[in-house]
């Protein structure tokens, strides 16, 4: 079972609360993803539909800034390599 709690800041009170919940079922999923396998698994959820929802830039970054709470120095660098690879990829 996940913690969730990061849902409760409120930081992310003005998202929609369905995102939130979406993300949630997405962190479901990738738990037990190895590193190799995480990277496509992100890819793939960042190019489906979800049903119509996103996330404008604002709230993406507050959602980052959330997660990244409480997190080691490696585990934010390990974050932050990966949006920077997300967003190459993107362009």
């Amino acid at each position: 079972m996940n913690d969730n709690s990061w849902m409760n800041n409120p930081a992310l009170g003005g998202i929609d609360p369905a995102k939130l919940e979406m993300l949630s079922s997405l962190a479901e999923q990738a738990q037990g993803k190895k590193q190799n396998e995480l990277l496509p698994f992100l890819m793939a959820a960042a190019q489906s539909n979800s049903g119509d929802i996103s996330f404008d830039s604002t709230e993406t970054e507050a959602i980052i800034n959330v997660l990244k709470i409480g997190k080691t120095p490696q585990e934010i660098q390990k974050i932050d390599r990966i949006l920077s690879i997300m967003k190459t990829v993107r362009k």
